[in-house]
């Protein structure tokens, strides 16, 4: 079984910055993309930010040029440094990734329990 752990998250005034992270540990192979999501309550998991395994990252329009993502292919872990951050910006943040668990394996998409982070106005 493969586990992906955040941390990193909490109460922050509107302006202000953090940084989560997302460990993944378990059978893992390899692991492909990684990313992150976010769910307010009432809406659905909306797209964050991802990154592939050769550093290729992609951003949701809303946090283009304040957020950040980042990778350690080493330590099989993923990083979200936000700044200039909102209180529309107030969300359980879920880390994702693919992951293969043996070489011939298919990828297989798996999610962190989430990390809530506030941003008060």
């Amino acid at each position: 079984q493969v586990q992906l752990v955040e941390s990193g998250g909490g109460l922050v005034q509107a302006g202000g910055s953090l940084r989560l992270s997302c460990a993944a540990s378990g059978s893992i192979f390899s692991i492909g993309d990684m990313g992150w999501y976010r769910q307010a309550p009432g809406n659905k998991r909306e797209f964050v930010a991802t990154i592939t395994k050769g550093g290729t990252t992609n951003y949701a329009g809303s946090v283009k040029g304040r957020f950040t993502i980042s990778r350690d292919n080493a330590k099989n872990t993923v990083n979200l440094r936000m700044n200039s951050l909102k209180p529309e910006d107030t969300a359980v943040y879920h880390c994702n990734a693919d992951v293969r668990i043996s070489l011939v394996s298919p990828l297989y998409d798996f999610w962190g329990q989430g990390t809530q982070v506030t941003v008060s106005s």
